[in-house]
């Protein structure tokens, strides 16, 4: 998952990590099913690591999630289980199958698009995933737009803060002068897509119960961030 994840998905327009300096990323995030949790502890064990216990992975964010650290080489590894519960939650139930070694594209740009604060970095990983990527109808190598649409059409919170997420991606598009005019052209194609595919997907009755409500009331969760 995450930003390892999308430089691996990346090889054709790597270099646009030098270009927009987007910095390295420094921790490693995994997900795998529930099943394989008691297996996990020991497998880290045997790399180095230890396992990391904190309030915020007790009764915020570790509900389905673990961290692991390795102190003698200074590195971490976030390890979730079944569904990534950040800003807002993802649901992996039978779609760790559908990619390989990483989630999907659709996975990789959902897992960036929940981020309510949303900084520099992500908004780069989600240009370069999708100057890499087309978008439609299908998983493989592709951003499946039917599985994004439906998905946000069914939670209004995720749904505004993604539709926001792709707007700030946009804008910050223009400010990004190493981006040749094709690149600039390109991803705002897409987003624009993608935007409409959001648009025109037919809403639930419980979006539409909650869309009534709207930022009146926190559609989001607050992520408290870890001291590793």
């Amino acid at each position: 998952m995450g930003g390892f994840a999308i430089r691996l998905h990346c090889p054709q327009f790597g270099y646009l990590y030098d270009k927009l300096e987007r910095k390295p990323a420094l921790d490693l995030d995994l997900i795998t099913y529930r099943k394989f949790r008691p297996k996990i502890k020991k497998l880290f064990a045997e790399l180095g690591y230890a396992s990391m216990v904190s309030l915020a992975l007790m009764f915020d964010t570790g509900r389905n999630r673990q961290v692991y650290v390795d102190e003698a080489h200074n590195r971490s590894v976030d390890v979730f289980f079944d569904r990534l519960e950040m800003s807002h939650t993802i649901d992996f139930n039978n779609r760790l199958e559908q990619d390989s070694p990483t989630i999907t594209l659709s996975d990789l740009l959902l897992q960036k698009a929940q981020i309510v604060k949303i900084n520099e970095k992500d908004i780069k990983d989600i240009i370069i995933l999708l100057r890499e990527h087309d978008v439609g109808d299908v998983e493989k190598e592709t951003v499946n737009l039917r599985y994004i649409a439906k998905l946000l059409a069914d939670d209004w919170g995720f749904w505004y803060t993604a539709t926001r997420t792709f707007n700030q991606v946009k804008e910050f598009l223009q400010q990004y002068t190493v981006l040749t005019d094709e690149d600039q052209a390109d991803v705002a194609s897409k987003i624009d897509k993608i935007l409409k595919a959001i648009e025109d997907e037919p809403k639930t009755l419980k979006w539409k119960m909650r869309a009534r409500v709207g930022t009146r009331v926190k559609w989001y969760t607050e992520v408290e961030e870890l001291v590793r």
